[in-house]
């Protein structure tokens, strides 16, 4: 654990873990006996997990890998070409809009269609 001061000055976002953790070793262990340590397992990984995010890095890639399974399983009809999508017409590229939305009418701001 760092200074256990957070970005802003106040605790640091890990820090009611520690206290957590500290407080299971206080009251599990002591100087003669530290096998009651194996009890506070629990708020060790839970500490970890808020320090490193391991477990929320694993999760989320594999909700990315279902993601993509299911969608190569079912791919959608009339989905857009990668290239076909360059822009939302933001950057003086009318013409790739009008290619994109099929429309023959000019996209601008001002003329109010």
């Amino acid at each position: 654990m760092a200074s256990g001061y957070g970005l802003s000055g106040g605790p640091s976002r890990c820090f009611p873990f520690w206290q957590e953790l500290l407080a299971c070793y206080v009251v599990n262990t002591n100087t003669d006996d530290v096998t009651g340590a194996k009890k506070c397992v629990p708020a060790l990984e839970d500490y970890y997990e808020c320090l490193h995010h391991r477990k929320e890095k694993a999760r989320a890639i594999e909700l990315q890998r279902a993601y993509r399974r299911a969608e190569a399983a079912h791919p959608r009809e009339n989905a857009p070409r990668p290239g076909a999508i360059r822009n939302l017409g933001l950057l003086d590229r009318e013409e790739d809009t009008k290619d994109v939305l099929g429309t023959n009418r000019s996209i601008t701001a001002g003329d109010g269609k």
